[in-house]
């Protein structure tokens, strides 16, 4: 169903970069009525997509976009066509980081370029990739402004998580900041069809920092979750306790449970933020040693797995080593691997395990995926996965884990064996595990004794 009037004047709009979040968005805005080009450089993706195949997954994405597509409510283009109707050009391409831990813009320049060829007189552009600090002023702006045209320029950040970006474009509020009232009250205008809440701030750059803000809340919280979890195994007290009970019922706590953190955001938006506001002479010690903490994380829980065992002793020369979760995280289910956690934890074990035998299983990651991508057997199943193994390593939290039967999967796995679980889906004190089989959790005292 439309629900966009027919004399709305920004109806055509351009969104430039079909990742993740520009076609969600692409997705949606054609779905409330807009008509839509999107622009891809990928010819493979383009193809792809012009046959109404996403190429990730996002639940219920494959159906409208086959919908969409057939009906020419969205259009999938290499390149911005000179006689484009739009009368709006939403960036939404990629800002990863360089080699240095810098923030690339070249996706950023390279757009704001294609738009410039083909603006008009009062066109909008949207900004909506992660950036740094006063990008949109100090690099888009000037690009546009060499197409000697007036034109309204706004920020307005992404806000989705990957499995429910269809969902919550329709009810998140969306943070706008513009240049002037004018362009900020014309984008708040094209996002209320999709969202009921827009939150209009006086700047871009209050938009900008929004965004780098949110994000980096999330990585301290959970650095310092993790830190607890190591606090909880010297004091030799149960993660799991101290969290879960102190925060029952009691509204001043909210503290999350442990474990690995990364993901296409959580990996770059604090270096992003950082990068930011050291420019302007302050460092941020909290954001980087948070974000440190997560990028040790892996490896200091590795070491310590390598100690257990090697003081065990009585593990073969040759170990069975079986990596459950490789996608980036498992609640909402997907199957991105950009800023995976499982490719450090996976270097940690090569390190301290250099003559292992690795397998992977996961719920939502190919066989020929997890082969190329991690250089590992992979499985189809978890019992596949634990079958005469000596070690599995549960490293992210999709919900087939707290699912499985693990006492019976237990009885399949080689002796001695260890099931590590960095998301504490099970309590070890209430378990009937085999003989000489251990469940540990990350910040639990199960594997010191």
């Amino acid at each position: 169903m439309d629900f966009l009037p027919d004399d709305f004047p920004d109806a055509n709009i351009c969104v430039v970069g079909l990742g993740y979040v520009g076609l969600t968005l692409a997705t949606v805005l054609a779905s409330v009525g807009f008509r839509v080009e999107g622009i891809e450089i990928n010819p493979a993706v383009v193809e792809q997509l012009n046959q109404g195949r996403p190429h990730f997954f996002e639940p219920g994405l494959e159906d409208r976009l086959a919908r969409l597509v057939s009906t020419e409510r969205l259009l999938i283009r290499r390149e911005i066509p000179d006689n484009s109707r739009a009368s709006v050009y939403i960036i939404t391409v990629g800002t990863p980081l360089d080699k240095a831990g810098h923030v690339r813009l070249d996706m950023i320049s390279r757009s704001a370029t294609d738009i410039a060829r083909r603006l008009k007189a009062g066109d909008l552009v949207i900004m909506r990739s992660t950036v740094r600090l006063g990008t949109t002023r100090d690099v888009v702006m000037p690009i546009l402004e060499g197409a000697g045209v007036p034109f309204d320029i706004a920020f307005c950040p992404e806000r989705t998580v990957e499995g429910q970006a269809l969902a919550e474009l329709r009810w998140l509020p969306q943070v706008v900041g513009a240049t002037t009232m004018t362009a900020r009250v014309r984008a708040a205008r094209l996002f209320n069809f999709l969202t009921p809440t827009v939150v209009q701030v006086p700047s871009i750059e209050v938009a900008e920092m929004i965004k780098l803000i949110d994000n980096t809340y999330r990585d301290v919280s959970f650095a310092f979750a993790n830190e607890v979890a190591g606090m909880c195994e010297a004091a030799g007290i149960n993660v799991c306790d101290v969290i879960n009970a102190g925060k029952l019922g009691y509204p001043r706590t909210n503290l999350p449970m442990p474990g690995p953190v990364g993901g296409p955001c959580l990996e770059k938006d604090p270096h992003i933020l950082a990068d930011s506001v050291r420019a302007y002479g302050f460092e941020p010690n909290l954001v980087v040693t948070a974000r440190q903490q997560n990028e040790a994380q892996p490896d200091i829980v590795i070491s310590r797995l390598k100690r257990y065992t090697d003081e065990r002793g009585n593990l073969p020369d040759r170990p069975i080593i079986a990596l459950l979760g490789l996608a980036f995280k498992g609640r909402p289910p997907t199957d991105d691997l950009r800023g995976t956690m499982a490719q450090p934890i996976l270097d940690a074990l090569r390190r301290h395990y250099p003559e292992a035998e690795f397998r992977g299983y996961d719920a939502m990651v190919t066989a020929d995926t997890m082969r190329a991508a991690f250089n590992i057997d992979p499985q189809t199943d978890i019992a596949g996965a634990l079958n005469k193994a000596h070690l599995a390593i549960i490293a992210n939290n999709h919900p087939c884990f707290p699912a499985m039967p693990i006492e019976k999967l237990a009885e399949t796995m080689a002796r001695p064996a260890l099931i590590f679980d960095f998301w504490n889906n099970f309590d070890a004190r209430h378990l009937l595990m085999p003989a000489d089989v251990r469940y540990a959790g990350l910040g639990s005292t199960d594997w010191s004794v």
